[in-house]
């Protein structure tokens, strides 16, 4: 009973921790046209994000394994809480607003994958396996949190109290954390051990890990799924906003774009669960191979429906949204549990720059890019192009982790 506690305790948390996570993305069409950035230079604010969760997440969650993670915690909240604020207060044009983003990445690294650190140290067996699933999906139902309260904030307040209020969440998340868990044993130790060059940059430990192939096709795994899902999420509001463009006016569409989004991140998070149970079934590798597959193709389907119907779109924008979660508490799970106990935290931070680094800085960018390179954004050919270069990643996965393991997925689970 009490492990379910500290487990809800932390899910709550992580859903606060990420109310600023996707208040630039509501905010970049109207951002865009007053400080009349480029699609490319909007991309890389979105990308800003990620920049700053790769050049801290490794030394972050490395520092987890000798001392209090909770310290951790509750210094990422106040940077990304302070990220938030000064977007509301500071940002005028595109180097400002790279800046808080940068900040914002810098600060939810020091909350992701240390929470998660706390809840999978605190939990045991099959159990784990869930609780981490839980905790991998509530990332999509604090984004959705995220999109619904700017979404709804945005018309009414306007863009800067919309950032300071996304910046309350973080605060709360620290509280939440420090009231309903106490450390353990291992995890009190002078941050005069935690603060070794080695724990700064772990390489040789990194090594280590990426011995274990298990951990290195979860962590490959994890980097082109996260290219396609945060890339997609930089840029979904934008997309649902231009095929409601396309519609003729008087169109009923019920929701707004922001709103919309919202609504299929939360629908996204059963989805996250109910696949890692399928994984545990059938085996990770090969749900994670099928689902790769399946979600690239349907999200170049879905960009080409743009004009068509609203409703054939948001179908196919809820499918693609529920299959690109489908697959992410199976990789966080799988890397969790292969990591050897010494090492898990340095292993689930280089998991962590990896996704967010090579998936996150590189997908919003590249779509940005992709738009640019096509046409600008103005068909729905450009916008399946955006599609498409996102997904290249996990379509050439399958071919990876055959030659890594050397087998059929389908044949030997893992």
């Amino acid at each position: 009973m009490q492990m379910k506690r500290v487990a809800v305790s932390l899910l709550m948390a992580h859903i606060f921790s990420l109310l600023g996570f996707s208040t630039y993305a509501v905010a970049l069409t109207q951002l865009q046209q007053e400080w009349a950035l480029s699609n490319s230079e909007a991309g890389w604010i979105a990308s800003g994000f990620f920049i700053g969760y790769v050049a801290t997440v490794s030394t972050w969650s490395s520092l987890t394994d000798v001392m209090d993670a909770r310290r951790i915690y509750t210094a990422g909240s106040l940077i990304a809480a302070s990220a938030g604020f000064g977007f509301a207060l500071g940002a005028e044009g595109f180097l400002s607003a790279l800046f808080f983003q940068v900040l914002l990445g810098m600060g939810i690294a020091a909350t992701y994958m240390p929470g998660l650190k706390i809840l999978s140290d605190r939990t045991r067996g099959r159990e784990q396996s869930r609780f981490v699933a839980f905790y991998t999906a509530f990332f999509g139902l604090g984004a959705a949190s995220s999109l619904l309260i700017a979404g709804q904030s945005l018309p009414r307040l306007g863009t800067q109290w919309t950032f300071f209020l996304c910046g309350l969440g973080p605060l709360m998340a620290a509280l939440l954390v420090l009231v309903s868990t106490r450390p353990l044993a291992h995890e009190r130790h002078s941050a005069a051990v935690a603060w070794s060059l080695q724990r700064l940059f772990p390489i040789h430990t990194w090594q280590t890990v990426l011995r274990d192939r298990q951990c290195l096709g979860y962590t490959v795994g994890y980097g082109v799924h996260c290219a396609e899902l945060f890339g997609s999420r930089a840029w979904s509001v934008a997309f649902l906003a231009f095929s409601v463009s396309l519609l003729p006016a008087g169109t009923l569409t019920v929701v707004s774009a922001a709103t919309a989004a919202a609504i299929v991140s939360v629908f996204s998070v059963p989805a996250s669960i109910l696949g890692n149970e399928v994984a545990l079934r059938i085996g990770r590798r090969a749900w994670i191979v099928m689902v790769m597959g399946l979600t690239s193709v349907v999200g170049v389907l879905m960009a080409l429906a743009a004009g068509i119907s609203w409703w054939l779109v948001f179908s196919l924008f809820l499918i693609y949204s529920m299959l690109i979660m489908a697959d992410s508490a199976t990789l966080t799970a799988g890397l969790v549990a292969s990591a050897q106990p010494e090492v898990k935290g340095a292993a689930m931070g280089l998991y962590s720059l990896i996704g967010f680094g090579v998936g996150g800085v590189i997908g919003p960018a590249v779509f940005g890019a992709a738009l640019d390179l096509s046409g600008g954004g103005a068909s729905a050919t450009d916008w399946a192009i955006g599609f498409a270069a996102l997904g290249a990643g996990c379509l050439f996965f399958p071919l990876f982790d055959y030659r890594l393991h050397r087998s059929s997925p389908f044949k030997a689970a893992s």
